[in-house]
């Protein structure tokens, strides 16, 4: 995974609540495992008329949000089945950061192994940053993971938090099979002081 440290990009609102995974991943593309082109399906029931012709009216088919990489959403986004498909989908469609007051919480924490950062707001917050959308053309949002803080080029500054060790998995790029190899000298070391019978 590409490491995030600051990060600034075009914002996409997603004004909907209980955003659910097969809302995010429709389950006929579950059978696919590679996480390559799932950008594709992100969305695909909102995204598509028949015969996958651009919907007009969904917002990520509108021209103006072409290249966003950041979504501001609704509580509760991410419920319903574990699908991982679902960060597979976001993270090739070209999102990093997805901004909400709630998110699933098996949702919350499959984004971290496949390079995205979910940021947790307040609803009050969350509607400011819709409000500044809606009236700022092209209206981008800057994070900075190291400090934990979101912020514009229009005075809005404000602090999240997050759990160290998923903070540091992001900030280097890695998924917990690499945060594990990180401490491979430790653990060999300590599995030779141990007897033999003690190892698998």
């Amino acid at each position: 995974m590409e490491p995030l440290k600051k990060f600034t990009g075009l914002v996409a609102p997603l004004d909907r609540e209980n955003v659910d995974t097969d809302a995010i991943v429709p389950k006929q593309f579950l059978k696919i495992i590679n996480k390559e082109g799932f950008g594709k399906f992100l969305f695909y029931d909102w995204r598509y008329l028949v015969g996958e012709q651009d919907n007009p009216d969904f917002v990520l088919n509108h021209p103006k949000y072409r290249g966003a990489s950041i979504l501001l959403t609704r509580k509760n986004f991410g419920c319903g089945s574990s699908r991982e498909h679902a960060p597979w989908a976001l993270a090739d469609y070209g999102f990093r950061i997805i901004i909400a007051p709630l998110f699933a919480d098996i949702f919350y924490n499959n984004c971290f192994k496949n390079g995205i950062l979910p940021i947790k707001l307040s609803e009050e917050e969350i509607q400011i940053l819709f409000d500044k959308e809606k009236d700022t053309p092209n209206y981008q949002i800057s994070v900075n993971l190291e400090e934990k803080t979101v912020y514009d080029n229009e005075g809005f500054k404000t602090y999240f938090t997050l759990d160290d060790y998923l903070r540091d998995m992001l900030l280097k790029g890695l998924d917990e099979i690499g945060m594990t190899i990180e401490h491979a000298a430790k653990i060999e070391a300590f599995e030779d002081k141990h007897p033999i019978f003690y190892q698998i």
